[in-house]
């Protein structure tokens, strides 16, 4: 089993070999999921971007680059 120690600043070094497994890199976020048991596991907060597939739906009709410029500009409040 690896072991890691907690600082006085509540943090923690994962092992090398855990951040080899999990596929995680320094600047990378880690979620902690509370398990049944009452133990908590550690999994990497990265998503793959295929999992954002179908949460948009598709516009009735295209936006054209202008059209979309033009919104930013009135949003901004700039009538150019």
């Amino acid at each position: 089993m690896t072991t890691a120690t907690l600082t006085s600043k509540g943090q923690i070094t994962i092992p090398a070999d855990i951040r080899h497994r999990l596929g995680v890199e320094a600047g990378d976020r880690i979620e902690f999921v509370e398990l049944a048991e009452g133990g908590f596991a550690i999994k990497p907060a990265t998503d793959d971007v295929r999992s954002l597939k179908g949460l948009l739906r598709k516009p009735d009709q295209p936006v054209s680059v202008d059209a979309m410029n033009a919104a930013i500009r009135q949003r901004l409040g700039r009538h150019q």
